[in-house]
């Protein structure tokens, strides 16, 4: 079996962050492990509360599992504060961590920053560059980029602005487009689209950690990169599509164990 680990926040309600990572994992047949970087209050339509972990506990969650289980992937989503990101970069170096995904949650779903303002460089400086994948949404690309971001086109600029800044991959998720949900990979050199109908469900609570979850699980099984994201979205695909309604707010997927 193999071990994937997420770093990130947590979720009361289940619909993202930690408790959907290891859903993911769950589903995906590999062996899931947690490190906890805040506590969250939050649920489907609104945060009230954080609570960043100290940046040494952190490191030593991170330490204690690497020293263990040793992760076959790593998925890392929201670290919070400059202190956090310093202290996971300084590890996954020290462990020669391999196939990391960062998602850079930089906004909930219901409008709250979860990453503080005077981190984002040190987010790009310091762990972009360890990463096999990067997975910004269009707002977080354009807040990387410093541009709007509204069609395909912007997309692929992006894409490849991100890349030059760290060097690796980038996936620039396609979700807040307007017609459609279509996903573009550039790993470098060629840029792979994703095309996706935009399904009917308000429900996508969640979906961030899902897809950036479930590539670190394919990366871990020994897929290729385009290969790991075109399966991820599949099972993304599924879980949306079984139309799961909970909560006040958007309400979260559904995980399908057996999904293939």
């Amino acid at each position: 079996m193999k071990n994937v680990l997420s770093i990130a926040g947590t979720d009361p309600t289940g619909g993202a962050g930690i408790q959907t990572d290891l859903k993911t994992f769950e589903a995906h047949g590999v062996y899931g492990m947690a490190v906890i970087s805040a506590v969250v209050a939050q649920n489907t339509f609104h945060v009230t509360g954080m609570q960043a972990v100290p940046a040494d506990l952190v490191g030593g969650q991170i330490d204690c599992v690497f020293e263990d289980i040793r992760p076959d992937a790593v998925k890392i989503g929201m670290l919070y504060d400059k202190e956090i990101i310093h202290k996971t970069a300084e590890c996954l170096r020290a462990h020669h961590a391999k196939n990391i995904v960062l998602d850079p949650v930089m906004m909930s779903s219901s409008g709250q920053v979860l990453l503080r303002r005077d981190a984002a460089d040190a987010l790009i400086g310091e762990l972009f560059p360890l990463c096999t994948l990067v997975t910004p949404n269009l707002h977080e690309a354009a807040a990387i980029c410093g541009h709007e971001i509204t069609d395909r086109d912007g997309m692929e600029q992006a894409a490849k602005e991100i890349a030059a800044k760290t060097g690796g991959a980038v996936l620039v998720k396609g979700g807040h487009l307007a017609d459609c949900a279509d996903d573009l990979l550039f790993d470098g050199e060629t840029c792979h689209w994703f095309p996706s109908p935009r399904i009917d469900n308000p429900n996508t609570h969640g979906t961030g950690c899902t897809l950036s979850s479930a590539i670190a699980c394919n990366l871990a099984e020994g897929h290729s990169l385009a290969a790991s994201v075109r399966r991820a979205k599949r099972y993304l695909t599924a879980c949306i599509a079984y139309g799961l309604d909970l909560g006040r707010g958007s309400g979260p997927l559904q995980h399908k164990v057996g999904w293939e």
